[in-house]
Parts: C-alpha cells; sequence; structure tokens
C-alpha cells in the first residue's frame, strides 16, 4: 500500500502523523511511504530522517493526496484539502466530525472512508488513540490557563500557588477522565486549590484515593456547576462522549456569574464545547471574552508542543496503521473490533453512532457496508 504524509496546514499546526522510526516499520513491511517536504520540521524532525528511514520525499502536497492509498495525518482536513478527496480513499487522523457538518458531507459526497482517531476503541472500553492528546491537554490547560490569568494577558493577577498568608487560586476541573486526572496532576503540583466534578461516584472514588484527598471532589450536577463557579479563578472542561458532540455543562448565565477576569480553558472545543459561549479559537488568535471571562478554546492545543506531542500521538498509532496498511480497510475493519470502532464514514454513509446522532443523519452498521 502507498501511505501518504501531507504536512499539516491548519493554524499553527506543527504536529506531523508519521515519525521516522513508523516510516522505517512501514518501509520494512512492504509498503511505500510518500512524505511532503518539511513536514516534520515543525517536530524538529529533518528531511534527512525521513530519507534514512526508507521514506521517499514529495515536493507538493497534491501529488501524495494523488498517489496515496491512505492517507494518515494529524488534524482534520481543511477546506483546501478536500479537492483531494476520491472515492476509495483511506483517511486515518483526528476528524471531530461532530460539529463540522460541511466535513461531513464532503467525505460522504466523495465516498471517502474516513477512519478517526478519536473513535478507536478498544474491547475494554479505552480510547488509545484520544488517551496521548489528552494528556498532553490535560496538562497544558494549567499552564495556559494560569498565563491567562496574569493581569498584563487580562486575567485578575492571581497566582495559582499563591504566596503564604495569600490562598491559592481556585481550579475546577469538570470531567474526571483523562483531561481532568492530568489537568489536576499539574493544577496540585503547582500548589492550586483543586475541585473536580464528575457524574461517576467511582470515578471520584478513584480520584480521591490517587490524590489522597488533595483535591476535592464534586458529584456533578447544574446546582453544584453553578455554584462552585462562582469562587473559581480557572475552569477547564475536559468531557467527552465519544464521536459525539460534547454535553454544554456551563451555561450563558453560569458565565456571567463568574469573577471578571476569571479564565475558562475548553479542552472540549474539538466536539463543540462544553460551555455554552465556547467557540473554537487558533493559536494565531486564541482568546476572548464574554461577560469579563476569558475564553481559550484552542482546538488543537498539543500543537503549540509539537514534538512531544507528535511522538506521543504516534507511539500510539502506529500498531493501527501497520493493519490498515497491511490488511487493507475491510479486513481490517472485520477482524479487529477497534479500527471498526474508529470507522466513521465509508462509501458515501456514515458509519458512527455519535456522529449520525449529533448531525441528525441516517447511521449504517459497518458491519453491513464494508
Amino acid at each position: 500500500m502507498i501511505v501518504g504524509v501531507p504536512k499539516e496546514i491548519k493554524d499553527h499546526e506543527t504536529r506531523v502523523a508519521l515519525v521516522p522510526g513508523g516510516a522505517a516499520e512501514l518501509v520494512e513491511a512492504g509498503h511505500q511511504v510518500l512524505v511532503e517536504l518539511q513536514a516534520g520540521q515543525g517536530s524538529s524532525i529533518a528531511d534527512s530522517e525521513y530519507i534514512a528511514a526508507g521514506a521517499t520525499l514529495v515536493a507538493q502536497a497534491a501529488e501524495i493526496w494523488n498517489r496515496a492509498d491512505l492517507i494518515v495525518k494529524v488534524k482534520e482536513p481543511q477546506p483546501a484539502e478536500y479537492p483531494h478527496f476520491r472515492p476509495g480513499l483511506i483517511l486515518f487522523t483526528y476528524l471531530h466530525l461532530a460539529p463540522l457538518p460541511d466535513l461531513t458531507d464532503e467525505l460522504l459526497k466523495t465516498r471517502v472512508s474516513g477512519v478517526a482517531y478519536e473513535t478507536i476503541r478498544e474491547r475494554d472500553g479505552s480510547l488509545p488513540l484520544l488517551t496521548p492528546m489528552s494528556e498532553v491537554a490535560g496538562r497544558m490547560s494549567v499552564q495556559v490557563g494560569a498565563q491567562y490569568l496574569e493581569a498584563p494577558n487580562g486575567g485578575r493577577g492571581v497566582l495559582l500557588a499563591g504566596v503564604p498568608g495569600v490562598a491559592p487560586a481556585n481550579v475546577v476541573i469538570l470531567g474526571g477522565g483523562v483531561v481532568g486526572s492530568n489537568a489536576a496532576k499539574v493544577a496540585v503540583g503547582m500548589g492550586a486549590h483543586v475541585a473536580i466534578v464528575d457524574r461517576s461516584l467511582p470515578r471520584l472514588r478513584e480520584l480521591d484515593d490517587i490524590f489522597n484527598g488533595q483535591v476535592v471532589t464534586l458529584a456533578s450536577d447544574a446546582w453544584t456547576i453553578a455554584e462552585i463557579l462562582k469562587s473559581a479563578d480557572l475552569v477547564i472542561g475536559g468531557v467527552l462522549i465519544p464521536g459525539a458532540s460534547a454535553p454544554k455543562l456551563v451555561r450563558r448565565e453560569m458565565i456571567a456569574s463568574m469573577k471578571r477576569g476569571a479564565v475558562v480553558v475548553d479542552v472540549a472545543i474539538d466536539q463543540g464545547g462544553c460551555f455554552e459561549t465556547s467557540r473554537a479559537t487558533t493559536h494565531t488568535n486564541p482568546v476572548y471574552s464574554i461577560d469579563g471571562v476569558i475564553h481559550y478554546c484552542v482546538s488543537n492545543m498539543p500543537a503549540a508542543v509539537p514534538r512531544t506531542s507528535t511522538f506521543g500521538l504516534t507511539n500510539a498509532t502506529l500498531p493501527y496503521l501497520l493493519e490498515l496498511a497491511g490488511s487493507g480497510l475491510a479486513k481490517a475493519c472485520h477482524e479487529y473490533p477497534a479500527i471498526r470502532e474508529g470507522l466513521n464514514t465509508y462509501d458515501g454513509f456514515v458509519t458512527h453512532r455519535g456522529v449520525a446522532a449529533s448531525q441528525g443523519r441516517t447511521l449504517k452498521d459497518p458491519r453491513e457496508v464494508v
């Protein structure tokens, strides 16, 4: 199979979908790997490293899209890439289709097979390709929040850790999953007062044990969220329904009740965000203010630390990429339920329940159409 790796073109997206070690494994398995010139530059990977791994460098992205059987990317295709879509093409990347009906339309119209990193699910319920970037985004969310709490950036002028005689900042984390637990690690480490809100009591018990009483755990309901937000300096949204739109846990009136200069970081923005006031932003223009509350809603947060993010991501994606390239999509879907769970579109059909529900589309069982 010919595997293509185009350079990412989303705003400030400097990750790359395949590292030289992965290229070498694909070549060793008998596949051809096409990599766009300087695709790895943003992650401090030189073209010469891909050449040494046996990959072929290609000057134009269009040639990669036209020649490859399987395109592997990091982020969802941008409108400038839609003209490259064609029937039979396999696209393996983060898709986050729930809030992107236009992209879904293009994938269906051109009969592209879209396999989404974020919906690949193993038998134990884990989301192995979402986990590494959720770890990065969760840890970054506290760093970013601390930065925008500083007065020169429009914040309240609060130090997360406080100092002797001055209370630390109040950090509220919505969701106790991978994002939330990683955010809590950093926030606790920086000395903040941390509360985690989640609807799962078993998960809250786990977090209480993990953090040995260093965080406050709260069962999630609208009243509890509304009350705790009134005293929050930093709120991190990290809730997830795989493949579907994120629930809007924070309503507009809750934002209005918060302190002026407080900060919210919506890590769920890829799936539409969990604040009613959220809208996707970029690294070029990362924040905006509503009711005096700073909103950071960058949809590709991990791109700010591309070296770490690229290697963390590709460590996880490579085994699935090798299966897709080696078996082909149909066989991989039949033999590996996790890959079948990742299939969002196929031959003009929506094949993931979360996407179909979020966009009001007809669902086709992938076991019947692939």
